[in-house]
């Protein structure tokens, strides 16, 4: 797995995406309140993305993709890739605003992705922990 071009792009691309989001809502930085409040950067940068994934690509995609509808493709990926994604934008519209929800749709797509080409959770899980982690480092929880 981490011979993989693609999953070497995908962690290189972590850092733009944030940057994207910064330049889209920008705020004061203050990169060390996670020292001051670890629990509270631990739950979202961590907990819930291992959650997350469990769930979504564990549970949802790992059984869309059993069905008729799953394996076929868009744009190169799943349909059940891309159903278990609109499941979890729909999940972060009940925390976020509709565009900041809308935004985990690149995101989620990469980690159905990873989950349809290894058939595991794991490298979407780990992607998704360092997205996380970025992103609440920069925004806070």
């Amino acid at each position: 797995m981490w011979h993989d071009k693609q999953i070497g792009a995908a962690i290189l691309a972590a850092p733009f995406f944030l940057a994207g989001l910064y330049l889209l809502h920008p705020v004061p930085l203050d990169l060390s309140w996670p020292l001051r409040e670890p629990a509270r950067f631990l739950l979202p940068a961590l907990a819930y993305p291992v959650l997350e994934e469990a769930a979504f690509r564990g549970l949802i995609q790992g059984e869309m993709v059993k069905r008729p509808f799953g394996g076929r493709t868009l744009l190169g990926l799943s349909g059940a890739n891309w159903l278990t994604s609109a499941l979890f934008v729909a999940a972060h519209y009940l925390y976020h605003p509709p565009l900041w929800a809308l935004a985990v749709l690149g995101p989620s797509l990469l980690f159905g992705h990873f989950r349809d080409r290894y058939d595991s959770i794991r490298p979407g899980t780990i992607l998704h922990v360092l997205y996380n982690a970025g992103y609440f480092l920069i925004f806070g929880a």
